[in-house]
Order: C-alpha cells, then structure tokens, then sequence
C-alpha cells in the first residue's frame, strides 16, 4: 500500500523516511501516524537497513505537531484515543532494534517535539524552531511530552516550555539539553547523511543491545543495569568477528 504523508528510500543502509503532508507543514494526523507506525514496522524489518534517518528535509518543517483542524470536533474520548495512538508510535520507535535519527530541519512544535524525542539522535539544523504551543490553544500534548521532555531537560525547563509556550531557536535547544547537535543549513544534510551511514555500517547486533541498554538505564536500578549489560556483553561474542583480542 503506498504512503500519502511519507516517503521511503534505502541507500547505504539507510533508510530516509521523510514526512511530507503535501503542504507548508508537516501535521501529525491520524493517518500520518498509522503510515509512520507501519514505515517503522518496514523499515525495521529490513536486512539492509542499519540506521533510519527521520526528517522532513527539504521541507520547511519537521513536523508541527496535530492537526488541528482534524482535532477540532474530537470528543474526550477521541482525543484520548488519538493521545493512544500517538503515544504507541513513540513506543514502537523506542523499541525499534534500529537507531533512529531525527534530523530537525526545521520547525518542531508540539507533537512534532515528542516525536523528536522518541529519536535516538536529535540533530537540528541552525534555521530550526521548536515549541510546545498547546497551552495557548487551551489544549496539552497527549503524546508524552510533559512526561519526557522534564527527563531530557530537567523539570524547570521542561516547566518553562510548556507554560511559556515560548519558541526556541536551535541554539537554545542545544543548551537545554533537547538536541545533540546544531548544524548550519547549508550543511545541515550533508552532515546528517554521513552520519547516518556512519550508524549503519556497524554491527547491527551490537547497536540494537546498545540502544535497549540505555534506554532502559533511566527506569532500572544500577545492579540490575549492570546484570542486563553483563549478559549483552556476553550474549554479543556470539557474533563478535574472530580474532577480537582481549587484552
């Protein structure tokens, strides 16, 4: 079944899935969602896929959050259903055995900023804008966001985001925290891809235990984190190249 909000292509093992609403804005519908879930799932299962890059380059926006017009006649219990929806996606990008990379071309607003922090690696490009505006529509994100952003920031920041609604330019994103790295727009692609394949060309075993391990470390007591880790150690030279020395 083909996709009407994204595009997928695999090169050098990896897999771009842009988002592409057709329009100025990248808006998180409900279909947007359900074709991200399954480009997940496809991606995922591919062999030759060892890193995914998400973005919405060249675009002017990552994604800007709900659709807002799509929202405005939900009941509670739709929007307790959408909130679900979203939240299952994110859990599915956590999980994902793949790194996940969230290049941050452009405006990130709401939605759009949960579902960066649902990557494993942020990198926003200098023209970037990211925000939580929920407040001032008389609405609050569903997707996670107050629960994961005071984890990623600290809760001041975090508290200063959602009741300021203020936005915040690239920099700004990199000293509180949101973002791993800020790149020039002119190079903002270039620097991105080459990452990317740089993730990919690695044993996929060995970053699939890497990412499942820390993840976990924020949920698990250090004993039993260093348990699990000692396992995975042990567990990855059954696919360790002959020859790895020990010394």
């Amino acid at each position: 079944m083909p996709y009407k909000k994204l595009h997928i292509e695999v090169r050098n093992r990896v897999g771009y899935l842009r988002l592409d609403g057709g329009s100025r804005f990248n808006k998180l519908s409900v279909t947007t969602i359900r074709e991200l879930k399954r480009a997940f799932t496809q991606l995922e299962e591919d062999d030759g896929v060892g890193c995914i890059l998400l973005s919405g380059w060249p675009g002017e926006s990552f994604a800007v959050g709900a659709d807002i017009g799509q929202m405005r006649p939900f009941t509670p219990l739709d929007a307790f259903h959408f909130a679900g929806l979203g939240q299952s996606l994110f859990v599915q990008m956590e999980r994902c055995p793949t790194p996940i990379i969230g290049a941050l071309n452009g405006i990130t607003m709401g939605g759009g900023c949960d579902l960066a922090l649902a990557c494993d690696i942020r990198i926003a490009s200098d023209k970037a804008l990211i925000a939580h505006p929920g407040a001032r529509l008389g609405i609050i994100t569903g997707f996670c966001g107050t629960q994961k952003l005071p984890r990623q920031v600290g809760k001041n920041r975090a508290r200063e985001v959602f009741l300021t609604c203020d936005r915040y330019d690239a920099r700004d994103a990199l000293q509180m925290g949101l973002v791993d790295r800020v790149v020039a727009a002119d190079r903002f692609w270039a620097e991105v891809t080459h990452l990317a394949e740089r993730i990919a060309a690695m044993p996929p075993s060995a970053l699939a235990w890497a990412k499942r391990l820390v993840n976990m470390a924020e949920d698990t007591d250090l004993q039993s984190g260093c348990l699990a880790e000692q396992g995975a150690a042990a567990q990855s030279f059954c696919c360790t190249p002959a020859g790895l020395q020990i010394s």
